[in-house]
Formats: C-alpha cells, structure tokens, sequence
C-alpha cells in the first residue's frame, strides 16, 4: 500500500466551527445540593498546589495502607500515582458500603426485551455474587494477581460482577465492546496475553437475540494462529439454565458460569491489597497504526479521579439514581458506569438495548420507571432521539437534575434541544471532554460553579491544565480564534500509566511531539498530547474539534483509519484503500472507503458489498463505512502518496483546493463526478 501523506483529512478539518453562543445558568436549587459549589476549588487545584491537590480525591477511598508519595516522576512520562500506597478497588467498590447501605440498591437491570422485569441487585447481593465469581475464577480458572483475562461481555450485571471480581483479586481484565468481532477479540487476547475468555451465549439487540458465543469461537481460533492459547472459555447464560447461542459449546474448554458457580456458593474472598500503581485493567483504542493500543490503567490512582470527578461533576449523592447510557466495553462505561459511581455508593442504572428500541421512548420510560434523576449519554444518541422523537420526553414524568454529554462534540442546537426537552429547561448540562487513555473528565464546567456553553467544553477541571499549541510548539493564546493542538500540562491520577507492552509506542504517541527534554525527569517537561484541536475561547472555555490524527470518531467511538484500510485490504481484490471521515447528521461522522483494485478485478457493486462486510467481520458493524468507492486510481503525489485531502474534500463536498501539483489531476475529476454525480 502506497505509503500515507502527512496532510490528512481530519475531523478537526470538517468540524463545525460553530460561533461563541452566551452562558446559561443552574439553579439556586441545584447550587444548593450540589456536591461542589465552593469556587475555591480552582485555587485549590492550581498548578502551584500541584500534585498534593489531588490528596482531595485520595481521600475519598479507603486505603489498605496510605500511600507515602503522591506523585513519582522517577521514570518520566509514566507517572506514578500514591506510591506506597496498598489498595483494592473491588473493596472500594462494594465492601465498604456494606454497614450502612447493603440494602441499597447497587445495579439497576435494564433488559431490552419489554416483557422481562427489571432486576435491582442490592451492594450485600453484589457482594455475594462477586465473592463467588472471585472464588471461580481463583479456584477453578486458576487466576491470581497480575494475570490478564479478555472478557467480551455485553450489558449486564455479569459484566460488572466479572470486573469487579477480578478487581478483588488483583487481576487485570480487559473487556472487549460486544459489538466487536471475533478477530478484535482475539486481537486483544493475543496482545494482553490472556489464557482465559469470559463472554455471554446470547444477547438482546433492536430486539433480536444474537449469538454472541459464536465470536468467542472465532477469537480462540484466530488467537492459537498467533500462538496465544486460551485454555477456558467462561460463558455466562442471558438465561441461567438455557443455552441461547446456536453455536456448540467445547468439551474440555467451554463452561457454563451458571453452573460452575453452584460449586462456589457461600464463598468469601478477602480482597488482596494491591500496589496503588498496580494495573486494574486494560482498554484498548484504536490508534495511529493497525494494531489497537492497550491502555493500562492503575488501581489507586484511577480509582481516585473516577470517584472524584464522580462526585464532583456527576454531582452523585448515594440518594441518586444514576444512568449512564454508554457500554461498559468503552472507557466511559468503566469510569462511570461502574468504577466512579459504585464507589460514591450510587445506584448505576444498565440497559442491556438500544435506546430507541422499540421507539423513540423508551428511554424516557426507563427514566420515569426508575425516577432516574442524573442522565448521561453521547451526542450521537441525543440526535439520534430528537430526529426519531423530538416530542417524546414530554410525555413522561421523569425529572433529571443533571445531565451529562460525552465522546464528542455537541452542537448548540442540540444541545438547546436536550436542554430544553430532555432536561425539561431545569437540568443542568455538562459537557465533558476527555479520552480512553484520560480516564476521566479533562474539560468540564463544574455544575453549581461555572456557566453552562452550547457547544463548549468549558474549561480545564480543577487541577487539569490545558494548553493549546500550534505545529510549531508556540502557546497559542486564549481568545486568539485559531485551533491548534490540545495537551496538557501537567500529569493527573486517572492518565494511564503506558501502553501495555509498549513503553517507546507510549512516549512516542503522547508525549515526544512537544517535550521540552527527553531526558528530564520533570513533570513541566512533558506535555500531554491528546490528538486533538481545539480553540480557547476569551473566557477560557474550549472548544474541542476533533482528531487531528487519522483517528475518527463515530459515534463517539474512536476508529483508526488505519485499521478500517488494513481490514479493506483483506479482500483479496484490493490494491489500495484510503478512509475518510464524512459529516453524518446522527453519527456526527462515518467513515467514507475509497478502494483500487488489483489488475484482473472488475468494480460492481457485489465487490462493494463484500469488502463492506470484510470490514465488518474484521473489526465489527460500528466501524462499516457509509460508502465504499471503487476508484480506477487514488489521487496521489508524484512520489506515490495518496492524498486523503482531497478524497475528504470530495465525499463532503468541499473545496479540494490546487490538485495541479498531483501525478494524476485528471482523476480527481472522475472521482468527483463518481461521489457527487
């Protein structure tokens, strides 16, 4: 494949670059509940009480033992957090809430079906059951502190109960979003080295029940090609006692948990106390290249900036109701799904479905069902309810307090909507930026203290320093109306600690491009690099515009183009591929695949098709291009770079801007006339 040109297309080119629109306020009401709504708090995490402001967030678990230094900077740029420090999050999570709240609802159950019951598992139910998924997976899987199992689970209380359950034993899990393939699957298996799978038979999806046990087949195989051998696949049962899939399970490999775990009734397992800057678990994210990114994520210093954002931007008391419409298999279902919310001693909301299954109500029905009062969920939904049912909320009598946005850009105008109609005109709104390897929020107002902005981010959480660069490494300054890089300044507990397995891909990616010394050990001398553009408004609000890499963002699920290229080019017929991100009024962006063919290869629309669902058993359906464009040749430079640029121009109808200094100018024509007719 002809090597890549440097000037991509990138979300960043084909943002909305939306004007500046005025400040909307909470309420005296909210203010006065709210869990931070002391103004100090800025001052408290300046840069000049950095890194002991974060001694806040510490504060808020229970240590096994204190940590003695709250920020080792010994092996820049991968930060240690509350060294010294012995913890267990699966104890912060659950055990500690015991004494006063083992009544309290833990996890509300959401199934998707409309004749199945919600389920609501009590904090002394969790308890119970991930003690005994704890005693499994010691006993009869073999697991001990620092092992890695691939799990690749849908929405259910089994994924949290997996999760935390390894979490009490120190073993590092690493979940596997359900809609992904089997081969996505296995990649993760390989590169975490997994020896153990946990998946589900079946699960309910826009009202189908899939076979989902027949990816963890696919996985197993495709891993043993690549030498990574998995010894038991652990399958949950949607329904105990019933096998849903129609793929035959293994003799010897494969094992009902349901039935297993009847061998393991009554069992306690005392949580291991675990190394703060330990790994609780691996989520990988798309990258640069082909090969997906492990990001390593600690214990200690994890859990305390999931609590603290929690409970200072969520706004959670343990009297809330708290849903959080996102996938557990994404970092923001890990953060604030389970780990954030379970360790303020919330009640976390999980539905299994689509929220528009089966209309545009059904999430407003849920809501008022379980008199959800905190809601939070990505644009893309939001849109996606205001086309199908811009009338529907106010049929139910639901009131949220808050509301959260999340994974990508919202307009204003859409906003106004979720402002208006969602949160009934009272809700606050926080829109909050930030990333898989961030762990928690990076920009967000705080909601009884800052201002909410259509379209805005707001600015840098206390003790988050954002700065925006230019390509050249110069400070570009706030109200300067330009976009350039965003990074930040300074380390903070919730950054992953490395990619797992590689520390030169880590240093490369986030931290080279504008480090001021490679051999400093100084925190000041390394800034974070997000991979993003932004622009700073006079206020200091950002606003973010997306990937400046050949990273999109669908959905708010990040795919790297490069993978989409790498899975287009396993159809045998094709030469090249090149992806671009296309505006998309529900999806924010798709991905547009522009393919050549080998000599000998005819273009029909049969071949579209076909790499089309190559991409889709490759990587999944999330990552199924809008278009796939059969081409006679890529527009490329003379020395043989394809020029996504101009192919971006193309599938969005913009200007492509001089294509005389192309080998091949003639074809940019051709193509146009193919795209736009």
């Amino acid at each position: 494949m002809a090597e890549k040109e440097v000037i991509e297309t990138s979300e960043a080119q084909i943002a909305v670059h939306w004007k500046e629109e005025g400040y909307y306020y909470p309420s005296t009401d909210f203010i006065a509940q709210a869990n931070m709504s002391c103004e100090s708090v800025y001052d408290r995490f300046s840069l000049d009480n950095f890194p002991n402001c974060f001694k806040e967030y510490a504060d808020l678990l229970d240590w096994d033992e204190y940590w003695h230094t709250i920020l080792d900077t010994s092996d820049a740029p991968c930060w240690k957090w509350f060294v010294g420090g012995k913890i267990n999050a699966s104890y912060n999570c659950v055990d500690r809430h015991l004494a006063k709240n083992k009544n309290k609802t833990a996890i509300h159950y959401v199934p998707e079906p409309l004749d199945e019951k919600y389920e609501h598992i009590t904090y002394q139910e969790l308890y119970v059951r991930v003690n005994e998924m704890a005693a499994l997976l010691r006993d009869f899987g073999g697991l001990k502190a620092g092992d890695r199992v691939t799990l690749h689970l849908p929405m259910g209380p089994e994924l949290p109960i997996t999760m935390l359950a390894c979490a009490r034993l120190g073993v590092i899990h690493s979940q596997v979003f359900g809609g992904f393939s089997g081969k996505a699957a296995a990649d993760r298996v390989v590169d975490s080295g997994s020896n153990i799978l946990i998946t589900q038979d079946a699960y309910y999806r826009s009202g189908k029940l899939l076979d989902h046990k027949k990816k963890s087949d696919e996985a197993v195989a495709l891993a043993a090609k690549e030498g990574q051998k998995v010894d038991k696949v652990l399958v949950w049962q949607r329904y105990p006692g019933k096998y849903s899939a129609a793929t035959p399970m293994v003799d010897g490999r494969d094992y009902f948990v349901n039935d297993v775990l009847k061998d393991y009734y009554g069992k306690r397992i005392d949580p291991v106390p675990m190394n703060a800057e330990d790994p609780l678990f691996l989520m990988y994210t798309s990258g640069t290249t082909g090969k997906p990114k492990g990001c390593q994520h600690s214990i200690g210093g994890y859990l305390a900036y999931v609590a603290g954002t929690s409970k200072y931007v969520q706004d959670i008391h343990p009297e809330d109701v708290y849903w959080c419409m996102a996938d557990i298999g994404w970092i923001t279902g890990h953060s604030y799904i389970v780990y954030g919310p379970l360790a303020l001693c919330a009640s976390t909301v999980i539905y299994e479905g689509v929220p528009t299954y089966p209309d545009a109500g059904r999430s407003w029905r849920i809501a008022q069902d379980l008199d959800v009062n905190i809601f939070h969920t990505a644009p893309t939904a939001i849109r996606a309810l205001r086309k199908l049912g811009p009338d529907e909320p106010a049929k139910y009598d639901y009131q949220f307090k808050h509301m959260t946005t999340v994974g990508e850009p919202i307009e204003p105008e859409v906003w106004k909507w979720y402002h208006k109609e969602v949160g009934k005109g009272k809700a606050i709104i926080v829109d909050t930026w930030w990333q898989t390897e961030t762990g928690g929020f990076l920009c967000s107002t705080l909601p009884a203290i800052k201002p909410m902005k259509p379209g805005s981010a707001g600015p840098g959480m206390p003790g988050i320093h954002p700065i925006i660069y230019d390509d050249e490494g110069k400070e570009l300054p706030r109200g300067a109306g330009i976009a350039g890089n965003i990074c930040i300044q300074n380390p903070w507990p919730g950054a992953f600690q490395t990619i797992w397995g590689d520390r030169d891909r880590f240093v490369d990616t986030y931290y080279a491009r504008y480090c001021k010394d490679p051999n400093s050990k100084n925190w000041q001398d390394w800034p974070y690099l997000t991979g993003d553009a932004a622009v700073e408004a006079e206020d200091g609000y950002y606003r973010i515009l997306g990937r400046i890499d050949d990273v999109i963002n669908v959905s708010g699920h990040r795919l790297g183009t490069k993978e989409i290229e790498s899975a287009a080019l396993v159809a045998v017929e094709v030469a090249e591929a090149a992806v671009v991100p296309m505006k998309h009024e529900i999806k924010g962006v798709e991905p547009d695949l522009y393919v050549s063919l080998k000599p000998g290869y005819e273009a029909s629309d049969e071949l579209a098709k076909k790499i089309s669902g190559v991409i889709v058993e490759e990587i999944g359906a999330i990552a199924r291009p809008r278009n796939v464009w059969i081409v006679p040749d890529m527009p490329k430079t003379r020395s043989g770079k394809i020029m996504r640029r101009v192919l971006g121009a193309i599938s969005n109808k913009t200007n492509v801007g001089d294509v005389m200094t192309l080998a091949n100018p003639e074809i940019v024509t051709e193509v146009t006339k193919m795209v736009q007719g």
